[in-house]
């Protein structure tokens, strides 16, 4: 079970401080944003490149842009441990995986709520993570939704046929409240903005947050 807290709510003007508040996290999720394939506008490039020189942190990028098979290899070229791309801005999503993996990047493609999985059931063995949106992208704070739960557990279906490790990720209104049900879905890996950043103790529910996936994983397996 990951915790992979995006920092949308943290304070954008501190980056490299609002990382460090949160040593226990399994990655730090960044949404780049380009106010075309979704309606905001976050950061680029040159702020990412800045935060990887900052620090060790195993940085998830999540692009939420348009022509992400021009811009996706730039972000596997500075550093970034795992970029993911939308399958709906990709022309070339099995050649653009291939090249973010061959610059040493982890490959994964990101769904928004209403994009089906089935189509893309033969590419899954060139990715390392898919990204199932449970919020439609583009703001944080956003409330869960029920109706991609479904779709993390065909997800996990047809990931488990693969044979492959590949993470299952959801992004989108998760707190105490939603991991629950995403881990009886199949997830292993989650984002949480809102409900990290807004914490007294950042860090603090980062822990609780893997703890109790963690504790819901056992639960389910003890009872078959």
């Amino acid at each position: 079970m990951r915790i992979t807290p995006s920092v949308l709510n943290a304070n954008l003007a501190n980056l490299e401080s609002e990382i460090a508040r949160i040593p226990s996290a399994d990655g730090i999720h960044l949404d780049v944003m380009d106010n075309r394939f979704v309606p905001n506008l976050t950061f680029g490039l040159p702020v990412i490149e800045c935060v990887r020189k900052a620090t060790t942190a195993f940085l998830d990028v999540h692009l939420m842009i348009a022509e992400v098979d021009r811009w996706a290899p730039g972000y596997a070229e500075i550093g970034c441990d795992s970029v993911t791309f939308h399958i709906e801005a990709s022309d070339a999503p099995i050649k653009l995986a291939r090249e973010l993996r061959a610059l040493g990047s982890r490959a994964s493609m990101a769904l928004r709520p209403a994009t089906p999985i089935e189509p893309y059931a033969d590419l899954l063995g060139e990715l390392d993570m898919v990204l199932v949106m449970s919020v439609e992208p583009g703001f944080g704070g956003q409330k869960f939704l029920d109706l991609v739960l479904p779709k993390l557990r065909r997800t996990r279906e047809l990931v488990a046929r693969t044979g492959q490790d590949i993470w299952i990720q959801v992004d989108g209104g998760i707190s105490e409240a939603t991991i629950e049900r995403c881990v009886d879905a199949g997830a292993d890996t989650f984002v949480a903005g809102s409900a990290v950043y807004s914490a007294a103790d950042p860090d603090a529910m980062v822990r609780a947050l893997k703890a109790q996936a963690a504790a819901q994983q056992d639960a389910a397996h003890h009872h078959g």
